[in-house]
């Protein structure tokens, strides 16, 4: 049974209608609630959305704001999916799992308002640092930031070659960047409908072209070059730009994020693109931390929807979606066996939950059950959240002598990226069933631009890692052994560069693959839900035929990140699901 609890929010978020929510699990003072009497679950919508993530929140939030009466069932008892605050060890409030923000469409900043809903963004400038592991006092760093000059200097240390040619890769990127921007905000072209229907219906089908269309001519006669970053392992287009060896492996970090691949991948090209298509404040490619943690964005998208009467429950696991006779979803089946009946249904769940487990098996076709049976879903990630009681010290920048954050403390600080050598290596490690003995390391300290986060004078840290693989060789498990083995392994490669770090520790939180499944439901431990390799993507993601959010099952639509155009706090899929829905809707 649903916790009874309304939530205490922001201005202009009506409490009653997010039930059960609190945005930390429950230790003593970190719930952002306190108890009353919640209304009861409705037996009929005319939507349910199962799965409280954002882009969950945001296509109700969508659907609601066009007048479609709507529920969110979460089956855990915070908010959000992966975009989570949580107080794991007291006193420090960490983002558990996705940990920045940048990618999400500032259409739906508008749109939903969320800053009137309470969201806050704090910007990072500079918003890269790579310290160097070498033989001299002090190491050398690479710090990377929004004014040009000063990026150029930086990268001068290394190459005067590199640091002239850098302006002219950001503008390439860039310009790429902008031409597929609008593919980003519509569904992949139905390229069965170009064949089918009415004269009126192929011609309307036609009309989806024009994004892809307007993308090949923004590119013009530089698509041969951007072909090849899309196809391309991001070594080689590196190799192409750039000589020094720390700036090729700090660039490349983001090809490579959350995904089983390496700088030598194939494709690898597109990954990165992915991570610099946002933008925080008009700024393109610039990521920042969410004042509260990602919670607080979840909490503002919730905020918008229940404003215009979305009605949103924690603690409401679905155990099935409920078909009628003529094999249209009519609703939703809860753990408990109430029924929610609805004329439409929303996953954002993963496909593998949507249509492995919760859909009916005899009601989808056998090669679309076999095309998401085989979904690459590898992970290599695993994140672990550090409570500390002061501020890494690193070799290359020592920490000031009143233990202020310095500039550097702000941004992705990238560990064991003296060169893309040792990311393959890593990557080649975790293939053979062993995690990293050297692992790609992302750390981040959100608090230093957000105190509240922790306790006067200490931090929280974010560790975003990988490689590792979700099964261990030999079939061995991630138990606690294995899970705190590589958790001082990494610890070990941080103590390194910034001697103390693992004297400061207090507290640490340790998500392996398993633990990402099992926590988040994200499949084999992917934060994209599903790799973001070129045969996943567009046309193919989450199947060939199906990549327009609407099922095999009539009625069903999917609004995660399993669908068109993937991974990341982007909130695209959610607010595409729901306006294919709401056609769908007004047609019904």
């Amino acid at each position: 049974m649903a916790a009874r609890i309304r939530a205490k929010t922001g201005t202009g978020c009506p409490s009653h209608w997010l039930r059960g929510w609190h945005l930390s699990p429950g230790l003593p003072g970190s719930r952002l609630a306190h108890v009353g009497v919640a209304d009861q679950l409705q037996r009929e919508y005319d939507a349910v959305v199962i799965g409280a993530g954002h882009n969950g929140l945001v296509a109700a939030a969508y659907l609601q704001r066009a007048g479609v009466r709507t529920a969110v069932l979460e089956k855990r008892h915070v908010l959000g999916g992966a975009a989570v605050t949580e107080e794991i060890v007291p006193g420090f409030k960490f983002s558990r799992a996705s940990y920045l923000l940048s990618l999400l469409r500032p259409q739906i900043y508008t749109e939903l308002e969320l800053q009137q809903h309470g969201l806050r963004v704090l910007p990072r400038d500079p918003y890269s640092f790579t310290p160097l592991l070498e033989d001299r006092s002090p190491p050398r760093s690479l710090l990377l930031g929004h004014d040009m000059a000063q990026t150029q200097q930086q990268i001068a240390q290394f190459s005067q070659k590199d640091a002239q040619a850098y302006p002219e890769y950001e503008a390439f990127m860039g310009a790429l960047v902008s031409a597929l921007d609008p593919l980003l905000d519509a569904p992949p072209v139905d390229t069965a409908a170009l064949g089918q229907g009415s004269l009126l219906q192929r011609l309307k089908a036609l009309q989806a072209l024009r994004p892809l269309l307007q993308a090949g001519l923004a590119l013009g006669s530089q698509l041969p070059r951007y072909y090849e970053v899309l196809t391309a392992p991001i070594s080689k287009i590196l190799d192409q730009w750039f000589e020094s060896e720390p700036l090729k492996a700090t660039l490349a970090t983001d090809a490579v994020i959350g995904a089983m691949a390496s700088p030598h991948t194939p494709g690898s090209g597109y990954v990165l693109l992915h991570h610099v298509m946002g933008e925080l404040e008009g700024r393109r490619g610039a990521w920042g931390y969410v004042a509260g943690g990602m919670g607080a964005l979840s909490q503002a998208i919730a905020c918008a929807a229940a404003a215009r009467g979305a009605h949103i429950f924690a603690e409401k696991a679905v155990s099935s979606v409920l078909l009628g006779r003529d094999r249209r979803a009519q609703g939703v089946v809860l753990q408990d066996g109430t029924e929610v009946r609805s004329k439409l249904v929303l996953s954002n769940a993963s496909p593998q939950i949507t249509f492995l487990e919760l859909t009916p098996q005899e009601q989808l076709p056998k090669d679309f059950i076999q095309r998401i049976r085989q979904a690459d879903t590898r992970s290599p990630v695993t994140k672990i959240n550090v409570a500390v009681d002061r501020l890494p010290s690193f070799l290359a920048v020592p920490n000031a002598r009143n233990g202020q954050p310095l500039p550097h403390h702000q941004c992705s600080i990238h560990l064991n990226c003296e060169g893309t050598h040792l990311l393959h290596q890593a990557f080649t490690e975790a293939t053979q069933g062993h995690p990293s003995s050297r692992p790609m390391i992302e750390l981040c300290i959100p608090s230093a631009l957000d105190p509240g986060l922790a306790p006067r004078g200490c931090h929280v840290v974010s560790l975003f890692t990988q490689y590792t693989p979700s099964v261990l060789a030999g079939g061995q498990p991630w138990d606690e052994q294995a899970r705190n083995a590589y958790a001082d392994t990494v610890f070990d490669c941080i103590e390194a560069y910034a001697p103390g770090f693992k004297a400061s520790v207090i507290g640490r939180d340790i998500l392996v693959p398993p633990d990402l499944e099992r926590i988040f439901g994200l499949p084999g431990g992917n934060i994209f839900h599903g790799g973001m390799s070129l045969d996943q993507l567009y046309f193919a993601r989450p199947a060939p035929s199906y990549s327009g959010y609407r099922s095999p099952v009539p009625n069903l639509y999917l609004c995660g990140s399993g669908a068109h155009p993937g991974g990341g706090v982007m909130g695209a899929a959610g607010r595409n699901a729901a306006r294919v829905a709401l056609e769908d809707f007004r047609r019904l």
